[in-house]
């Protein structure tokens, strides 16, 4: 077991300080955070570490958004992230590592090294890194396959390392990494120039371009998917360079926080109080207010009112922040382009508690399904991922089991639940159909399933609507980067930031941590956003 560190503790403040610190934060705050995400959870708790006055606004009753995590009958479940990297070891290029390092917390992580995947081509077990992926690749497709990926990756390793060779917490909006960065990350960016804009479109070009090879395209298709909702074509170069640099590194591991994400989303409050920032659960926002053209605070769905000194940030999606916002005198440009943003499909949830056994508790820890390469990696039920964290956490689960959630990642279509009524008959009936697959596939591994299983919950969009509050209980936008890059965090309101998988870098846990970062540092001098990377070493 492992973790990240923690940061020396420069700017902390002391108790007396804290404390008056969070009374402030509650009644006079110089920043409301609506959403308790883990991107309004980065953006408070930075926010707080650089002396604001910060007061994150949570409709749910735990923090955390995707991220939270949930109890039955003594099964603690996720409710969103499964696959962690990063976090066990520093320096680290993972923003949310840094992001926890500059608050002074820790997360304790378990590290591992394989997988498993159900796949056209047959079950397998491989570890994370290059070789044990070649060796899968020589099994399956020959030694001319493994030279074009060998090829692929001695082309892509330069691409990889400008990714990785400045910190994400140095961007800042309007600026840039420019204005943040010393004498060397300004050299350092200027040579890495040409490289990082080679990543600034759609990363199937640069696969296409050097893989022939039908299961590596298809490969590169499913990891595609799996951090961003989208095809290759679609899907950003910058992320899939900086999944290659970590994965693909000596010694590359994945890492399970201790706790789940619930743990991660702890330790991010943990960060806020700190620093005297303050966090309100059951405290739903009913409208952004604004004074003119600047947002000044919030009115709560009870009706209380509370002001802003310096302004907004809303954690929201793009979507539900616009239904937040009174509709005299916002850009009516900026508010339709808004309204169009398209969004990425919904998923459908598997939580299941199971009696374990020799065969079962020797599962990998992940197993990724896909059913038919041929009708594209986002067809509806086409690819599913199950996590067994008991495996790793025993705490999640009572002796002698283990725990179990599965997803449908952004592929179950709104427009079949759009109009039915949960708890309605019609609505039971579809959800036990659409999350029969998650059976009929786990079965493959476990045959007995269906007498090991002692507690069941299925979630349907509109279960991920109701908990998070997501437009369609959608995934995020489906802005390809194709077509143009996620929209950035600013917006023609004064005052008020966006932050989230709504918004630049865009989905996943690491560009939703640097788009909470940007959203912080967007009310907070250039001059302090560069000492604390002094202080981080970064």
């Amino acid at each position: 077991m492992t973790t990240n560190g923690s940061a020396s503790g420069a700017g902390l403040h002391t108790e007396g300080q804290r404390e008056r610190a969070a009374l402030n934060a509650q009644q006079n705050p110089d920043l409301i955070v609506v959403g308790s995400g883990l991107g309004g959870l980065c953006c408070g708790a930075l926010a707080a570490r650089h002396g604001l006055d910060v007061l994150v606004l949570e409709a749910h009753d735990r923090p955390g958004g995707a991220a939270h995590g949930f109890e039955r009958r003594g099964f603690q479940f996720e409710s969103g992230p499964s696959l962690w990297s990063g976090l066990g070891r520093w320096p680290s290029a993972n923003p949310l590592a840094q992001v926890l390092r500059a608050v002074g917390e820790a997360v304790p992580v378990v590290s591992y090294e394989e997988w498993g995947l159900l796949l056209p081509e047959g079950q397998l077990r491989i570890g994370v890194g290059a070789e044990p992926f070649l060796e899968a690749v020589r099994q399956l497709r020959g030694a001319a396959a493994v030279e074009e990926w060998r090829a692929f990756m001695a082309w892509l390793e330069p691409y990889c390392r400008a990714a990785g060779s400045l910190p994400l917490l140095a961007m800042r909006p309007g600026l840039g990494m420019a204005g943040v960065l010393g004498a060397r990350g300004s050299a350092t960016l200027l040579r890495q120039a040409p490289r990082l804009a080679a990543l600034g479109g759609a990363f199937g070009p640069m696969a296409r371009r050097h893989l022939r090879d039908p299961f590596l395209l298809h490969w590169v298709e499913m990891l595609c998917f799996l951090i961003s909702g989208l095809s290759m074509d679609q899907t950003s170069a910058a992320a899939m360079a900086t999944l290659f640099g970590e994965w693909f590194e000596p010694n590359a591991s994945l890492d399970y926080p201790i706790g789940g994400s619930a743990a991660v989303a702890e330790a991010l409050v943990r960060g806020l109080r700190r620093h005297g920032g303050e966090l309100r659960c059951r405290a739903a926002v009913r409208q952004i207010r604004l004074d003119g053209n600047r947002a000044i605070g919030v009115e709560l769905e009870n009706g209380e009112q509370l002001d802003a000194r310096l302004g907004v940030v809303s954690n929201a999606s793009p979507w539900d922040t616009l239904d937040l916002l009174p509709e005299d005198g916002l850009p009516r440009r900026w508010r339709r382009q808004t309204a169009a943003t398209p969004a990425c499909s919904s998923f459908l949830h598997w939580h299941v508690g199971l009696r374990g056994g020799e065969d079962v508790d020797a599962l990998p820890i992940h197993h990724v399904w896909v059913g038919d390469w041929e009708r594209g990696i986002g067809a509806e039920r086409n690819m599913l991922v199950f996590s067994m964290p008991s495996r790793l956490d025993p705490q999640l689960a009572p002796e002698g089991h283990q725990v179990l959630h599965a997803y449908s990642p952004a592929n179950e279509p709104w427009e079949l639940w759009r109009d039915l009524e949960p708890g309605s008959a019609a609505y039971e009936a579809l959800k036990t159909e659409r999350c029969g697959i998650f059976r009929e596939v786990f079965s493959q591994l476990v045959p007995d399933l269906a007498d090991r299983i002692v507690l069941e919950l299925q979630g349907t969009p509109h279960t991920h609507r109701r908990y998070l509050r997501v437009h369609q209980g959608s995934y995020g936008p489906a802005i390809g980067a194709d077509r143009s890059p996620f929209p950035g965090g600013s917006t023609p309101i004064e005052g008020l930031q966006l932050c989230g998988a709504g918004v630049f870098p865009g989905i996943g846990v690491p560009p939703v941590a640097v788009s909470g970062a940007m959203a912080a540092h967007s009310f907070v001098p250039a001059a302090k956003q560069k000492a604390l990377l002094q202080e981080l070493g970064l």
